[in-house]
């Protein structure tokens, strides 16, 4: 029997309990989703099963739904549902912030974990703001045309004129640290290697001790954080985020 792409399903992905779990998530908090948009988060997820980066995980924001409602929901699982502040613009391209007071704040707090990863799809260039992290540990596309990525005191530095890109910024259980822009990897660094902040990570801004500054205006279409990724895992990401964007009519 035939079961249309809305339902959530495809034949790669028929009836992934993943799937359909986020999509209740989504329609109990008052969001919807496209038939585009669900057949677009149903091959994202099962290429992410396929290539073994849905385990390492925590928390993924397609951003799809044009609502605070949708957009807030964590693709992975239940935990680690954010709360959008006043400031946000939503659309089918992804969400946006003011630029002076707009945040997402993710609820998760990486203190404990062994290894570290951000991802953050931009769709806009502007030179201002920070993307998403927590104080010293975040992400930075572009600040005066300048991409950074850091762990503490251990800091990827690399010229950036152009912020619109999947970005990566990740620190492996071999104590690694690496950035990537589009699967191509940007510079390793000296590991941090200490503990990770008592504190919750944001999207949008990130948190000086919980409290949301240096806020950006760049448009966020996805963002993920967990563990920390390989190489093989991170340019895999790209390429099945960049398939979920494209899918949506909205890649850079």
């Amino acid at each position: 029997m035939f079961l249309p792409s809305f339902m959530g399903f495809d034949k790669a992905g028929f009836g992934d309990p993943d799937v359909l779990a986020f999509f209740a998530r989504v329609t109990a908090a008052g969001g919807s989703l496209t038939a585009t948009e669900k057949s677009a988060v149903t091959t994202l997820v099962t290429t992410m099963k396929a290539n073994s980066i849905w385990t390492p995980m925590k928390a993924i924001y397609p951003m799809v739904g044009a609502s605070a409602a949708a957009c807030a929901q964590n693709l992975k699982s239940s935990s680690f549902t954010g709360t959008f502040s006043s400031g946000w613009t939503f659309a089918s391209t992804g969400v946006t912030g003011n630029g002076t007071s707009a945040f997402f704040d993710t609820t998760l707090n990486p203190n404990g974990f062994t290894s570290f990863h951000q991802s953050y799809y931009s769709r806009t260039t502007n030179t201002t703001g920070r993307d998403m992290g927590i104080e010293s540990f975040d992400v930075i596309i572009s600040l005066g045309g300048t991409f950074y990525g850091r762990f503490g005191a251990s800091n990827v530095i690399t010229a950036n004129g152009d912020s619109k890109g999947f970005y990566i910024n990740t620190e492996s259980s071999t104590l690694s640290h690496k950035a990537f822009k589009n699967g191509t990897q940007l510079g390793t660094t000296q590991t941090f290697g200490g503990a990770y902040p008592n504190f919750k990570n944001y999207i949008g801004a990130i948190s000086v001790a919980n409290v949301a500054t240096y806020f950006t205006v760049r448009q966020c279409a996805f963002a993920s954080m967990g563990d920390g990724l390989t190489d093989a895992q991170a340019g895999n990401f790209y390429t099945a985020v960049q398939t979920f964007q494209t899918t949506l009519s909205r890649q850079v």
